[in-house]
């Protein structure tokens, strides 16, 4: 029951919707034949395209169109099959342009690529337990040269007053000394950070405004706006690419020094999306993600957008100072030394070493 009941609260249903048009008649003679098509597919199936043609018209060539990408073209009325063992989750967007009788038509419809992946539960032991900065807002967290980097937004406040600022901060993870912190501009809510190339790269919540720092002094370098109208969430990074979360179900992967759309990833568990994912971290080629509001984190597959398996961290909570502006579980950072993962939450006042099992 406990494993059931932390699937099923990550778990958000989607509907399908499909639409098809024409270009060169308000009469529509062709369509997709919805008898080979499912709403839904899963890896390592394929998609069978076929037309109908209710109008009896001599059809010339059809081609066949997924994500606008040509995938094919066939002679006469003959259908098309599409392989989506190496496609990534999402909605697949068919189109298919049909030639006939000196005329071209299109007719487009939808379907749903879905995780065939059962998620596996994870479970952890704690290795050790540090002092954390009670008043910090934690959003982003992660390890650079034995160095713990974070970033804090601008917590609730209330009975106890411990309201703090949004900030970008190196500290010794063993005591919670803050070596170096810089303070963000009042109207700028900080949010996930990650470190590329000697590069902090820090987001704000929702002012579509993104820093990047000198890794060594904290020293602010650029200043760049989001590539599109969204949230900033969770930061992570591959290496090469920056992975950016929005509070969708989406993970956006960025240029470095652009910080522009390269790809995109949808996130998906069994045949539902996972919204809200929040601090990330990449981890082994897997990126875990802290799902907002629910003191889970998801390991997630970066190339298809899988969620793999599941790590239940809502014990942590309870062995932290109860006070009035205590808030949700946040924070991930891997020690690649000790193979460790360091995690915390808003205003907590400790940060648990925990080893995944």
């Amino acid at each position: 029951m406990k494993s059931h009941n932390l699937l099923s609260i990550i778990l958000l249903g989607t509907a399908m919707i499909s639409c098809q048009c024409s270009k060169n008649s308000d009469t529509k003679f062709f369509s997709f034949d919805g008898a080979k098509l499912q709403e839904q597919y899963k890896p390592g199936e394929s998609i069978d395209m076929g037309i109908l043609n209710a109008e009896n018209k001599k059809i010339d060539s059809i081609i066949y169109y997924v994500n606008n990408k040509n995938i094919g073209s066939k002679k006469g009325a003959e259908c098309i099959a599409f392989d989506l063992s190496a496609e990534k989750l999402g909605y697949k967007n068919l189109k298919a342009l049909v030639y006939f009788e000196g005329e071209h038509q299109e007719t487009e419809t939808r379907v749903e690529l879905v995780s065939g992946i059962q998620p596996k539960l994870l479970t952890y032991e704690i290795v050790n337990i540090f002092p954390h900065d009670m008043k910090a807002y934690t959003q982003g967290l992660e390890f650079y040269r034995d160095t713990l980097f974070e970033s804090t937004g601008n917590g609730a406040g209330n009975s106890t007053g411990i309201r703090g600022v949004s900030s970008i901060r190196k500290t010794d993870y063993k005591t919670g000394k803050i070596y170096k912190q810089v303070d963000l501009e009042n109207n700028m809510f900080g949010e996930g950070i990650t470190v590329l190339n000697n590069k902090v790269y820090q987001l704000t919540y929702k002012e579509m405004t993104g820093f990047v720092y000198n890794a060594d002094n904290l020293k602010r370098e650029k200043t760049f706006k989001y590539f599109r109208q969204m949230e900033g969430w969770g930061l992570t990074n591959d290496g090469t690419n920056l992975y950016q979360s929005d509070g969708s179900e989406k993970i956006w992967i960025l240029d470095p020094e652009t910080l522009k759309e390269v790809d995109n990833i949808n996130i998906y568990t069994g045949s539902a999306k996972v919204k809200n994912v929040n601090e990330l971290e990449w981890v082994d080629g897997k990126i875990y993600g802290n799902v907002y509001l629910k003191d889970a984190i998801a390991v997630i597959d970066p190339k298809t957008g899988a969620v793999e398996a599941i790590l239940d961290l809502k014990d942590l909570k309870v062995k932290v100072l109860q006070h009035p502006d205590v808030d949700v579980l946040n924070g991930i950072a891997y020690n690649a030394k000790t193979k460790t993962f360091f995690v915390t939450g808003k205003n907590w006042d400790k940060m648990f070493e925990i080893r995944i099992k």
